[in-house]
């Protein structure tokens, strides 16, 4: 009996040397692998026009490793018990599974990074709250599918046969030394152990207190690189933890601490304002009423959120050699044309609740938030104050659950692509809905009928988006390529500007009829973009920078005094703290951000009207350059500007009130919606 426990104990103790070493063959290849494939991603999608230091990219190669080496070793720490219980011919198979789904991770990475200029996100979880079967067709069309699987499975492939191999040299020295016991008992457990410890700490990554995390991103001042840091699996977990924070309503406090605030009272000291307690605070966030009357009778209110409307192609246009903007440039001279101006978020649903429900937290209403009116919704206030409230779109409203959700926030009638295809039976039903011409004439006709209350119209278009199709009669604009003063590597950059003046050159249309009609004085018309275009490039260099997020807000009114901040950085929060007071509306929504027909010199706050844009995922702009919201090493001069170089340099102040708005924000939503729960 004695003999045969040592030789159980002898005979486990190989097994758990074997696994020990079989899982760090495994790290080291699959990480290898995805070092490589980091590599490959930053020549795919390297900006025209960039340069870097080789220092730099150095940098981004390193730190890209260890990451690499970190997600390898907890996935390697899961399976270890597994190799010692299964047999070895499974082993393989427990290594090949995590090297696929590694590999696939980085791949997906790679193609999300070039269409939302982003590492994964949260955004990424829409494949299955979307039209799944939507998304699908617009990847199989619009994406190296057939390239994509080759890649995966060769560097697999490659990732296992290295395992393999090196395994098998290395276990055949492992073997003679303990099974022949050149290797003595004490050594071989002590190795094992210390190899262990190694795999262990290897998943955090560091031998410092702070495991590496997302604050270890940024190793440079390029974004472009800091962005090819995360591999996919990474980045997939800081889009999961930023996923559940966002519907974690029980810690009110999460975002003000994420932001560098321990209490909202720290926030509201840094923006000068004063309140006794937590619910004169929150009385603070929003309007409370002003010396405008009202008026009577209320004004028609358009709102536009148009589908990947970016801000570039207006730098662009040219009536007779680059026409993108078709019938709305005329438009343009007797408007207010908000031109330094950045969407809230990065995508078009996050972008929507951001903009209708004031909220920095998204997905908000996809839960039980959803079903709930919030008090400050803006259809909801509009209704309280009279008007017939509208949401029209070209999608179908089941996409995100708008069906229901905007019922229950105030819309009275929420109009989709079913509706519009059963009002004109010739509309045809593409992958995300009806052609955008099929809304616009729906509201041409609705707007010629008498209404006993003045209307709000939301309307959201959706031509204008992957894979780019337009309906057979529209008549492509022959351009002078040579114009386009843009990045140029997308494949479907001419598709897009196509698409783009299709749906641009229809809310012109709209625009010139309300405004030579019977409504131009009791109608304002606003328009903005929900994000930024995808093909138009990646906005890598720093002169390109400041283009990354904007978006066009544009105003149309009878007697609008544009005043003076046209030029002035700006984004979505702004919008609606703009139009409420035009429609006499001055209480009872959140005051988000400023209002851009006021002079901001002559506000009674100043912090409050501070000439930021600050974007609810994290970054802020001023007129000097763009930063990540509390990392002083991530600002980056935009637009260059040689003659002011000296002057470029990062704000703390500015830093620290655009977070304490932000955190503002999310602590109101937080605060307020766990107590409704």
């Amino acid at each position: 009996m004695k003999f045969s426990l040592r030789a159980f104990g002898h005979h486990l103790l190989g097994a758990v040397a074997s696994a020990t070493l079989q899982a760090w063959v495994m790290v080291l290849c699959v990480a290898s692998a995805l070092t490589l494939l980091r590599m490959g991603q930053i020549a795919w999608h390297w900006p025209e026009g960039l340069e870097v230091p080789l220092s730099d990219l150095w940098a981004v190669v390193y730190q890209g490793a260890r990451f690499d080496l970190k997600v390898c070793a907890a996935a390697a720490i899961l399976i270890w018990p597994l190799l010692i219980i299964v047999p070895a011919r499974w082993h393989g198979w427990l290594a090949g599974t995590v090297a696929f789904l590694f590999v696939t991770a980085t791949l997906i990475n790679l193609h999300y990074f070039g269409f939302y200029k982003t590492p994964i996100d949260p955004v990424v979880f829409g494949f299955f709250e979307d039209d799944t079967k939507a998304i699908m067709q617009t990847i199989w069309s619009d994406f190296p599918v057939f390239l994509t699987l080759a890649v995966l499975l060769g560097a697999s492939w490659g990732a296992m046969a290295a395992r393999k191999a090196a395994y098998g040299r290395l276990s055949l020295r492992l073997n003679r030394g303990v099974g022949e016991r050149r290797i003595p008992v004490w050594l071989t457990l002590l190795g094992v152990l210390l190899a262990f410890l190694l795999l262990v700490m290897t998943t955090k990554g560091t031998l410092r207190a702070m495991a590496l995390g997302r604050q270890n991103v940024s190793v440079t001042t390029s974004q472009f690189l800091n962005d090819m840091v995360p591999n996919g699996v990474i980045a997939l977990k800081f889009a999961w933890d930023a996923r559940r924070d966002s519907q974690n309503l029980s810690d009110p406090l999460l975002g003000l601490r994420r932001l560098g605030y321990g209490s909202p009272q720290d926030a509201a000291r840094v923006l000068g304002i004063e309140a006794r307690d937590e619910q004169a605070l929150r009385a603070s966030l929003i309007a409370q009423g002003g010396a405008a009357p009202a008026p009577a009778p209320r004004k028609n209110l358009l709102f536009f959120l148009m589908e990947s409307w970016s801000a570039e192609p207006f730098l662009y246009h040219d009536r007779k050699e680059f026409d993108v903007l078709g019938r709305l440039a005329p438009t343009l001279p007797g408007a207010c044309h908000f031109s330094n101006f950045d969407a809230a978020q990065p995508g078009t649903h996050p972008s929507l609740e951001a903009i209708l429900f004031s909220t920095p937290i998204t997905p908000l209403t996809l839960g039980p938030q959803g079903k709930t009116p919030i008090p400050w919704s803006v259809p909801l206030l509009l209704r309280q104050a009279g008007y017939r409230t509208l949401f029209v779109t070209s999608a179908r409203a089941g996409w995100r659950e708008l069906d229901r959700v905007l019922k229950t926030q105030g819309f009275d009638e929420v109009i989709d692509a079913s509706h519009l295809k059963a009002a004109y039976p010739e509309a045809d039903l593409g992958i995300w809905g009806v052609w955008d011409s099929y809304v616009f004439r729906y509201l041409s006709e609705r707007l010629k009928k008498p209404q006993d209350q003045p209307l709000f119209v939301f309307v959201l278009t959706a031509t204008n988006h992957p894979p780019y199709d337009l309906p057979p009669e529209y008549q492509r604009v022959k351009r002078k390529e040579a114009r386009w003063g843009g990045e140029r590597s997308a494949d479907t950059l001419w598709l897009n500007i196509d698409s783009y003046h299709y749906a641009t050159d229809l809310l012109g249309g709209l625009v010139q009829e309300v405004r030579n009609g019977p409504l131009r004085h009791d109608t304002v018309i606003a328009a903005t973009g929900d994000h930024n275009v995808r093909s138009f490039g990646l906005y890598a260099t720093p002169e390109r920078r400041h283009l990354i997020s904007q978006v066009p807000f544009v105003l149309w009114g009878e007697g609008l005094a544009c005043g003076p901040q046209r030029e002035l950085p700006a984004s979505h929060r702004d919008m609606f703290p703009t139009l409420l007071p035009l429609l006499g509306i001055n209480s009872g929504y959140v005051q988000t951000g400023r209002n851009l027909l006021l002079d901001p010199a002559k506000q009674a706050n100043p912090a409050l009207s501070a000439p930021l844009s600050v974007n609810y995922y994290g970054s802020a702009r001023n007129t000097r350059g763009s930063w990540t919201l509390g990392n002083p090493a991530s600002f980056v001069c935009s637009p260059v500007d040689p003659k002011n170089a000296a002057s470029c340099q990062f704000d703390a102040r500015q830093d620290a009130l655009a977070r304490a708005q932000l955190g503002l924000l999310d602590w109101n939503v937080r605060v307020a919606l766990r107590q409704t729960r």
